[in-house]
């Protein structure tokens, strides 16, 4: 699907909550409609119900292990993302249960991202010939929460996470936290005798640090200072934006667009859409051991839904590439280390397809491995740069993919940029 396309969308806000669902929950207020408030106004400092959630954030005592918080698999200190290049991340009680995806970085695109829906294309003819578009939008890799205090509960939860047992098992931590007092004296002595409200304000909690906390999107890289006029970019820097850009070859800003809006924001080089890229199957994830087992993106096995959506098998949210120079584990299932073999990986995923996939018992390369057969034509090999066949020239040269990484650690924040693996 061309991202030229006319569209109507279902709904443009962001997901999260409102600032006064926070407000009724705190003081038992009513809450009023039209409140679709997601962040501070420049220069103001965060609110109190943020500053809360700054301590829910980095405790590790809220985890069944006493060793976890939500700052260990996305530190500040990595642009939000994990200190270390496992392709999933361990949890659980004892810290040795792996996750079930990548950990992407929490940076900049939090207080912007739309709710999950499917986008309509208006133009009969281009709908013919180009198909539906793919669904857009929501957190997680599979877009299946719709406001950032749903996505906080699944980490608290999950057993090969932070593993708490229930929303009043975390309560009762909260009841004990050294930050007890402030919690008190923000929403009441009397909100300890209600878990589930206790609970429900701690999740909104987080919610407002990370959508509230500047750290989350600073906006220091080259790329900005570029935008904004204040620096220029190298020769080769200036080749990989060109390449990026070329809708005939890279066609990266398709996915990620690399403008300024029309209101002069800076880009967050994501389009939010759900893409089947036909990523290899990553031998490490202990899960992928068994054959019969596949992680199929938005028709599951975590998300449940859409299950019956058999089309949308295999589909993953696209993520920013802010600070992608700084990352070790790249893709839904962590599959690539470095992001030179990422851009390998597009520039030959179908010119070479042997180098990325296996051999089948018949000997034929085992094309799109990480799905069942039935489902592999979901993978995209409609736009560039998926339009390329077995034994072409591929669509980068060495060279041209040094210019496109050069170009991309300009994306990297200031505080940062010494993470350049």
């Amino acid at each position: 699907m061309t991202r030229s396309s006319v569209r109507v969308r279902r709904s443009g806000r962001a997901v999260g909550a409102t600032a006064c669902v926070a407000a009724a929950l705190i003081a038992s207020a009513p809450c009023l409609p039209g409140d679709l408030s997601t962040g501070r106004p420049p220069g103001k400092p965060p609110s109190a119900l943020a500053e809360l959630g700054k301590h829910l954030f980095f405790d590790a005592s809220l985890s069944a292990s006493g060793r976890q918080s939500c700052a260990t698999c996305h530190s500040p200190e990595f642009a939000y993302a994990p200190p270390n290049g496992r392709g999933v991340q361990l949890g659980g009680p004892s810290v040795d249960r792996e996750g079930a995806r990548a950990v992407p970085s929490l940076r900049y695109t939090l207080n912007r991202t739309p709710v999950w829906h499917r986008e309509f294309v208006a133009n009969p003819a281009e709908r013919y010939r180009e198909g539906e578009a793919p669904p857009t939008g929501g957190f997680g890799w599979d877009g299946r929460f719709d406001s950032l205090h749903e996505q906080a509960a699944f980490p608290l939860l999950a057993q090969n996470e932070m593993a708490n047992t229930s929303p009043e098992d975390i309560a009762s931590k909260l009841v004990h936290a050294s930050y007890a007092s402030e919690i008190r004296a923000l929403i009441g002595r009397s909100a300890f005798a209600d878990s589930s409200r206790l609970y429900a304000v701690a999740l909104l909690a987080i919610e407002r640090f990370e959508l509230e906390d500047t750290s989350f999107h600073p906006f220091t890289s080259k790329y900005d200072d570029y935008l904004d006029g204040k620096t220029e970019l190298s020769k080769q820097e200036a080749r990989g934006l060109r390449l990026f850009d070329d809708t005939a070859r890279g066609n990266c800003a398709s996915c990620h667009p690399d403008d300024k809006g029309a209101d002069g924001s800076h880009p967050l080089f994501t389009d939010y859409e759900l893409e089947a890229l036909g990523v290899p199957r990553n031998p490490e994830i202990r899960a992928n051991a068994a054959p019969e087992y596949f992680d199929m993106g938005l028709c599951g096995p975590i998300r449940t839904d859409q299950a019956s959506q058999t089309g949308y098998c295999g589909l993953f949210k696209t993520p920013t590439l802010r600070n992608v120079a700084t990352r070790r584990a790249f893709f839904h299932n962590g599959r690539f280390h470095t992001l030179k073999d990422v851009l390998r990986f597009y520039a030959t995923r179908d010119t070479d397809p042997a180098t990325w996939y296996p051999a089948s018992a018949s000997g034929a390369v085992d094309l799109f491995d990480d799905l069942p057969t039935a489902l592999r034509d979901n993978v995209d090999r409609r736009e560039p740069p998926f339009t390329l066949h077995e034994h072409a020239a591929p669509l980068w040269s060495d060279d041209e993919i040094e210019d496109v990484l050069a170009f991309l650690k300009t994306l990297t924040d200031r505080d940062v940029v010494g993470l350049n693996p």
